[in-house]
């Protein structure tokens, strides 16, 4: 038997939790994703299918391209939230999307809840 990879895992993991967050209009969810350089956020409202905000360490004028450190999940948890402000949302479901809430995910999320959103 096949062992299973660090990303079959993942996704295993994601989905159970996936079964359970669900993001609203009114409270959507914070879903984060994380690759080895970079790591991104997004805002989602699943009842319409439709991303409200997003932010990633590749843009140009975030984290300098630096998304794969603790500091640069900082700033993109930071914009998120700023962006998410801008649109009206200050409450929010998290999403760890199947990561361990640890490290770049938790300091995305304590960014977030540093500029304002409620979760």
């Amino acid at each position: 038997m096949a062992q299973e990879s660090r990303n079959d895992t993942r996704v295993r993991i994601h989905k159970r939790i996936r079964r359970r967050v669900s993001g609203t209009q009114e409270r959507p969810r914070l879903a984060v994703f994380r690759s080895t350089n970079h790591i991104y956020a997004q805002v989602i409202d699943d009842q319409q299918g439709h991303t409200l905000v997003s932010a990633g360490s590749i843009e140009k004028d975030l984290a300098g391209g630096k998304g794969g450190n603790i500091e640069g999940a900082k700033v993109v948890g930071k914009t998120v939230a700023e962006r998410a402000k801008e649109k009206g949302i200050t409450r929010v479901v998290f999403d760890r999307g199947g990561y361990l809430y640890h490290g770049r995910v938790k300091a995305l999320a304590d960014a977030a809840r540093q500029a304002g959103l409620e979760f």
